[in-house]
């Protein structure tokens, strides 16, 4: 999993927040306590997908335009990081029963893997990180 997968469900759910559902990116890398070009190159791929939108100017930032009950884990997992968990093989032996299978082998594993997170990444949505975070808040 990366980083930019945190990021994403981080922002989402900071938008998804607001009563507006904007914000800047200084705010968000803020909250994220990452740096702004970091939270940037996430928003932009969240902006490329559909998630979210830039509004230009004063008073500008980024906006959530999808509905938060409808953006799953998995969604934001296969924008993000999809592939991210396969194993990285060396070159192949194709001498060796072991080495010249291995790189298949694995792959076939991890992609099971991948799907069955997916699978459970599906069961949640943005708004349901965001009632999460808001139980969290109300408890301490």
């Amino acid at each position: 999993m990366t980083s930019d997968f945190t990021l994403a469900v981080h922002s989402l759910t900071l938008l998804s927040l607001l009563p507006d559902r904007m914000s800047t990116s200084d705010a968000i890398a803020e909250s994220a306590c990452v740096h702004p070009v970091r939270i940037r190159r996430v928003l932009s791929l969240l902006r490329n997908n559909g998630l979210i939108q830039t509004k230009e100017g004063t008073g500008g930032g980024f906006i959530f335009t999808a509905d938060p009950k409808e953006v799953t884990l998995r969604a934001i997992f296969k924008i993000t990081s999809e592939g991210a968990i396969q194993p990285k093989c060396p070159n192949q032996n194709d001498q060796c029963v072991v080495g010249s299978n291995m790189k298949n082998v694995l792959f076939s594993i991890f992609s099971d893997a991948e799907n069955h997170l997916g699978q459970f990444l599906h069961q949640y949505t943005i708004e349901d990180v965001a009632s999460l975070v808001h139980m969290r808040h109300e408890a301490l």
